[in-house]
């Protein structure tokens, strides 16, 4: 499984109600959520973002509150991947649990620029900056891990198991 796109670049500590402010949070519909995904931090990124780009960003990246908003909204906006320092404990289980592909990656994280070209890899975690030409090693996910992801999801890779049994 892999994406590739342009990298949008933040910094430490962005937490969640920077990613999806919570003066939105009165709707349960996701795309209508997305539409103010990073609004406070990037007010572009919501207009710029295709399907495969990639987030960057410091360390602690989704503190904050346990809601599963923000790694939703970022999926919902067709957020490929986001590649960080480090991620909030929550976050981390919150975005594979919904599946949103992450990787830390701290020189990755560092190097990678706004709108360089990027490709995940995230079978192997090879991260390349396509802009570059330099390549990074990330931890990729254990296979039970990678399926949940590509499943779009811990509920629905359970049902799919469900309907393989």
């Amino acid at each position: 499984m892999n994406t590739q796109g342009k990298a949008f670049k933040y910094p430490d500590n962005v937490d969640t109600d920077v990613i999806i402010p919570a003066r939105y949070l009165n709707t349960p519909d996701a795309k209508e959520l997305s539409l103010h995904c990073m609004e406070d931090i990037d007010k572009n990124f919501v207009k710029e973002v295709k399907a495969g780009d990639v987030m960057v960003a410091g360390w602690n990246f989704g503190c904050g509150s346990s809601r599963e908003h923000a790694p939703l909204v970022i999926k919902t906006c067709g957020t490929g991947c986001v590649i960080a320092k480090s991620f909030a404990r929550i976050f981390y289980r919150n975005a594979i649990n919904i599946g949103l592909p992450i990787l830390e990656c701290e020189e990755a994280a560092e190097e990678i620029n706004k709108y360089d070209e990027v490709k995940v890899d995230f079978d192997t975690g090879v991260i390349t900056n396509v802009t570059t030409g330099k390549t990074y090693k990330a931890q990729p996910f254990p296979a039970f891990i990678q399926n949940i992801i590509k499943s779009g999801g811990l509920l629905k890779s359970l049902k799919e198991g469900e309907n393989r049994g």
